[in-house]
């Protein structure tokens, strides 16, 4: 009998808010999570304005002892998967998983780079006497679902998959197979990040990657012909995926159902994606193809739009060379221009904003676009949120080293 996964939870913290409800709100109002810089002193710096998350407090939101021992992206991890959990209904007061075939598949794309940096200063300054023993735990990739993995007891599978930009989609996309695979009945899959820093926004400013609009607020600006780079942003979003009849014995919520996968590689360029966009087309067709559709069923797409002037019109070139005409038809919207680009966690919220598109009838804006630009030429949602009632709808990452993946959500029909 051929299993199909359900999402039945989501969790996320993210520049647009510290929750679901908060994100949502604000997504759909098209109200920008930017502003300026204050994890470090960011003088002498261009660009000097990031989307960071606000009013996060580690001991309340992780408690004193993890506070101490998760670094920043781990925590962001944990206070996502924490609020999914609990909107699936899951709790060890009452129903939990079967540990194991309990699994974590979150990827990050960067991981500890300010505790990297706060190490190395230190280092330069005294000697490795002064490196704590929780400094690599606190750093390391895999950490993240590690720790998620020894809070909420899961010991199926674990996978950290650190794919740059496209780790959040890759990461929910290894878990349906998983679960398909009968590998395992619950996983919480996603992305996490936590580098906004010298090094982090200095890396991307000097690769002329970021945006140097004076105005925060409209900075990230997708698929507008003035976009001049992406914001950079931290955050997580964490999806609860499960096999539907482990969900349908418990009575758990089903906000959709995911029905297919992509994953694909340009074979062009590191940074740079394959300009006619022949990566992301054939990843976007895969997807289709794993779900049994054609373009034409695609109601919405929630494009990996990250602001930059190459991105924005690969992808778009993509859209056309797969959907023909009906490229025209679908509506696309960019979430990445109120909440920034959160590198490897940005294919998790944005995966979040997708199942609430389908699950609320409303689709999120693509705010900040003023003028048009001849190569991006499509719908991309720019009058304000609007009603659609998408019943398939598809999200995309893509990332460094020409990597890109592709998901596709329905509409759950029993």
């Amino acid at each position: 009998m051929t299993r199909r996964v359900v999402i039945t939870g989501l969790g996320t913290i993210n520049p647009c808010g510290n929750d679901v409800p908060s994100t949502w709100d604000s997504m759909l109002a098209g109200r920008s999570g930017v502003g300026p810089i204050t994890h470090f002193d960011s003088e002498g710096f261009p660009v000097r304005i990031a989307a960071e998350v606000k009013g996060f407090d580690a001991v309340a939101a992780v408690g004193r002892r993890d506070a101490r021992r998760l670094g920043r992206f781990q925590q962001f991890a944990v206070v996502a998967g924490d609020e999914a959990l609990a909107d699936a209904g899951l709790s060890r007061e009452g129903t939990w998983p079967d540990l194991n075939r309990f699994g974590i598949y979150v990827g990050t794309g960067i991981a500890g780079f300010p505790e990297i940096c706060e190490r190395s200063i230190e280092l330069d300054q005294g000697t490795y006497k002064h490196i704590p023993p929780t400094f690599l735990p606190r750093a390391l990739n895999n950490v993240a679902s590690g720790q998620m993995a020894i809070r909420y007891g899961a010991r199926g599978p674990s996978l950290c998959i650190s794919t740059a930009c496209a780790c959040g989609n890759h990461s929910i996309g290894e878990a349906y197979r998983a679960i398909l695979f009968g590998d395992a009945d619950v996983i919480l899959a996603g992305g996490t990040e936590a580098a906004i820093c010298g090094l982090g926004v200095g890396s991307f400013m000097v690769m002329r990657a970021l945006s140097r609009n004076e105005d925060p607020t409209t900075a990230s600006r997708p698929f507008d012909k003035n976009r001049d780079g992406f914001v950079m942003g931290e955050g997580a979003g964490v999806l609860v995926l499960e096999d539907l009849e482990h969900a349908q014995a418990r009575g758990a919520p089903i906000y959709c159902e995911i029905t297919g996968y992509g994953n694909t590689t340009d074979a062009h360029h590191v940074t740079a994606p394959s300009p006619d966009g022949d990566g992301a087309s054939r990843c976007m067709n895969r997807a289709l193809e794993s779900a049994g559709r054609v373009p034409a069923d695609v109601d919405y797409i929630n494009a990996h739009g990250t602001s930059t002037p190459i991105n924005d019109r690969t992808e778009t070139a993509a859209i056309k060379a797969l959907f023909g005409e009906q490229a025209y038809k679908v509506p696309i919207s960019s979430t990445k221009s109120v909440s920034g680009h959160l590198l490897g966690a940005a294919g998790g919220l944005e995966a979040v904003a997708t199942v609430m598109a389908i699950h609320t009838g409303m689709v999120p804006p693509t705010a900040n676009y003023q003028t048009p630009d001849p190569d991006c030429d499509l719908d991309y949602i720019v009058e304000g949120a609007r009603e659609l009632h998408p019943k398939v709808a598809m999200s995309n990452g893509f990332g460094f080293g020409g990597t890109n993946a592709s998901i596709l959500f329905e509409k759950f029909t029993p």
